[in-house]
């Protein structure tokens, strides 16, 4: 078994999954709380997670495979969501991803950690314009949006953070 082909292929099916898993919450739950008194459509975790599992799935797969598995996500977004959120949602994904996309690929020399934070800020920055402004045609959910994304790259980065250091712990 090839488990680094294996880690590769399940990273990119966990990021593809989030997709449709973001859009059944916000059809589903609608606006969940995020802390702070802000609230956000309830997709925002899944998005949250996505920005990180992309650029796990960079690492482990490569450019190629992200890139394919953006535009995947882009079509299963597009068709996965309620009918009003169809656009917004496969617009936020497709602009969102590729601007994290372009600003991580630089930026993974300084680091695994670096390059998430900066552009997982630059993502869920633009998911959160785009999809508000397109979905809804407003940005009272853009507090929320903002710290529910930021609440699931932070949870992310400190797991990767103690398997690392766990890692090197071991070795």
């Amino acid at each position: 078994m090839n488990v680094p082909a294996l880690a590769a292929t399940a990273t990119l099916a966990a990021y593809v999954a989030t997709i449709p898993a973001a859009n059944l919450a916000v059809t589903h739950f609608g606006a969940v709380p995020v802390g702070f008194g802000y609230a956000a459509p309830a997709g925002v975790y899944m998005v949250g997670l996505a920005l990180v599992l992309r650029d796990l799935a960079r690492e482990s797969a490569g450019r190629g495979a992200v890139l394919a598995a953006i535009a995947v996500g882009t079509v299963l977004s597009y068709f996965l969501a309620d009918p009003a959120l169809a656009v917004a949602s496969a617009v936020a994904f497709a602009v969102a991803e590729t601007m994290d996309f372009v600003v991580y690929e630089p930026l993974r020399k300084r680091g695994l950690l670096v390059a998430m934070l900066t552009s997982n800020a630059v993502g869920l920055l633009a998911d959160s314009l785009l999809f508000l402004k397109m979905a809804f045609g407003s940005f009272e959910y853009l507090p929320g949006q903002i710290l529910g994304k930021a609440w699931m790259t932070l949870a992310a980065i400190a797991v990767l953070a103690l398997l690392r250091r766990r890692k090197q712990s071991i070795a």
